[in-house]
């Protein structure tokens, strides 16, 4: 059962959550919150899986709830709400260690599959957004020949995985890439992480970029099948 955490100013909004939720027998809403302070506090009562977390909310907004959240739990996953055109800080966000963001307008079948896999421990980061929001909020960096310091520990391959990591690509898209097995590419992810010292695939991404690893204005060709 997969343990879930609303947190939204607006009641309508967390209502209309609820209920798309509530109607999946994995699924099991264990609370409410109407601002970041309600967030934390209820999170220390029930332990949630995941919680899905507004960025503007009055009081404590979303941005330092996620940072507290996650700086006192390790084993919770924060999936960001966003309308995106609004919402500057969704970047800032995933460098606080979300694991990913899911827009407001979303189908409620794309909600639910958000909340399953960002349980399952990977990263709701659609290719098409992704792009827009790190060419939008990440500075380009400097050109260099030579790799930073984080990603010379990475090997050929694995650096691969990561520049597939930053494209959106989910475990099994990398393994349709590379011709190989899910538990391969689930191996190659994890050293990846372990060797960047991050706490998940949503830091590793937003490494790359700013490491130059993977440039805002590089075209993304779709995986091969």
């Amino acid at each position: 059962m997969i343990k879930v955490l609303i947190v939204d100013d607006q009641e309508l909004v967390r209502t209309g959550f609820r209920m798309i939720l509530e109607a999946h027998d994995d699924i099991d809403v264990v609370a409410e919150a109407a601002d970041g302070e309600q967030a934390i506090a209820l999170a220390t009562q029930t332990w949630p899986d995941v919680v899905l977390m507004d960025i503007r909310m009055p009081g404590l907004d979303g941005l330092e709830a996620t940072r507290r959240l996650l700086s006192n739990n390790g084993d919770v996953h924060v999936l960001i709400l966003t309308t995106f055109d609004s919402d500057e800080y969704v970047y800032e966000a995933l460098k606080a260690g979300a694991a990913g963001f899911l827009l407001k307008s979303a189908p409620s079948a794309r909600l639910v599959e958000g909340v399953r896999l960002v349980a399952s421990g990977e990263a709701l980061l659609a290719p098409t957004l992704t792009k827009r929001l790190i060419a939008e909020y990440v500075r380009r960096p400097v050109a260099s020949e030579t790799l930073p310091e984080q990603l010379k520990r990475l090997t050929e391959r694995e650096l691969e995985v990561l520049r597939l990591m930053a494209r959106g690509l989910s475990n099994a898209e990398i393994a349709a890439e590379f011709v190989v097995g899910a538990a391969t590419v689930k191996t190659h992810v994890n050293r990846v992480l372990q060797k960047l010292g991050v706490r998940d695939r949503v830091q590793a991404v937003v490494l790359a970029y700013e490491c130059g690893l993977v440039q805002p204005g590089e075209s993304w060709p779709a995986p091969r099948r």
